[in-house]
């Protein structure tokens, strides 16, 4: 069973959909016992930064995630999800979670797009990644793949945890973490058939490393 991370900041509903297409069991909970016996997490956010660790605080779930974290549960990020991993947001100078290194920072309008124009803020729609290491949470998706973005603010992590980066002005990361670790700034179950195959992805390393145990 995947949990998906009920913080009150989330797009849950939509990720709750894709997984129930995909056949994957899933419940939407913070629950500790439930966060426990999940083989893995998906941790969905939409809105700011701040107003997200607001929620996480307030009832002392930002510890009960970086508890699941430091003890390996398998995790998947997305969107704000993504961001708030990071040690800090640019987005209303929000101190974030800190448990991958790096910021998370404000696409700049001056910034010029390959038709020549200043880029629009938000980033809004759909773009394609560049691999910069293998991870298994690509496996089986083409290379041209096209996922579904909607974002102001873009992850800056240190480059060793820079898995894909977009390119929108400029590069930018796009997918970072390590093994068991991910976050993704596009929106998985909102990208179609590369999107879901992402999640069933993830759900594979979840079974395969509760499996291994």
């Amino acid at each position: 069973m995947l949990a998906i991370f009920e913080y009150n900041a989330g797009n849950q509903t939509s990720v709750k959909r894709a997984l129930d297409h995909l056949g994957i069991p899933n419940e939407i909970t913070n629950d500790p016992d439930k966060l426990d016996k999940a083989d893995g997490i998906i941790f969905p956010g939409v809105g700011a930064a701040g107003q997200a660790m607001d929620e996480l605080q307030s009832g002392g779930l930002d510890e009960i995630l970086k508890s699941l974290i430091w003890q390996e549960k398998p995790l998947l990020g997305i969107c704000v999800g993504c961001q708030i991993l990071l040690d800090y947001s640019e987005e209303n100078d929000t101190k974030a979670l800190g448990v991958i290194h790096g910021e998370c920072r404000l696409f700049n309008p001056s910034w010029i797009d390959y038709k020549g124009t200043p880029i629009r803020v938000p980033h809004m729609g759909w773009n394609t990644l560049e691999l910069k290491q293998e991870c298994v949470l690509l496996s089986g998706i083409e290379p041209e793949a096209n996922f579904y973005f909607v974002h102001s603010y873009f992850p800056a992590p240190c480059d060793e945890h820079v898995i894909a980066t977009t390119r929108y002005g400029r590069d930018f990361c796009s997918i970072h973490g390590r093994e068991g670790l991910w976050a993704v700034q596009f929106h998985p179950e909102k990208s179609g058939r590369p999107g879901l195959k992402l999640l069933q992805n993830f759900h594979t390393y979840c079974q395969e490393a509760r499996n291994a145990e």
